[in-house]
């Protein structure tokens, strides 16, 4: 069940600002920044990459992640996702899976730079039944 709320560091919203501010969305005007944080404390950004070529866009949130693997982290504990609308928005279903991929109770915090106010969920609520490796058949030789 998703909470709303305004307790989020102003410095974490201030620095979002800025980094919102390399997101290349051309087409759709929509600007997103992701900050992927590690249970280590790791903490990774990303932004959204818009393509003319619509379907090769990439969400901010999938990139943050591939930023945290790179630096070898796979251990993610929370997804930040800032938008410049009034409401919060929550991944697409893409990212929710990718998120899952990784840790199913990975808290999800969407936020409105606008307001402030933020939502709240873990991933499983956001993508219950979600595909896993359990539903991938092992291989008899593996």
């Amino acid at each position: 069940m998703s909470a709303m709320s305004t307790d989020i560091d102003p410095t974490l919203l201030e620095k979002a600002k800025k980094v919102i501010e390399n997101a290349y969305a051309p087409y759709s005007n929509f600007r997103v920044a992701a900050l992927v944080a590690t249970s280590d404390g790791h903490h990774y950004w990303g932004v959204n990459v818009e393509n003319a070529s619509y379907g090769l866009t990439i969400c901010a949130e999938r990139i943050a992640i591939g930023a945290a693997l790179t630096d070898g982290k796979k251990n993610i504990s929370q997804v930040y996702v800032f938008v410049e609308s009034n409401q919060p928005v929550p991944p697409c279903g893409a990212c929710r899976q990718v998120i899952t991929e990784f840790n199913p109770d990975a808290e999800i915090i969407a936020c409105s730079l606008r307001t402030g106010i933020c939502k709240r969920w873990r991933a499983k609520e956001l993508l219950p039944e979600a595909f896993t490796l359990d539903y991938i058949p092992k291989s008899e030789n593996a």
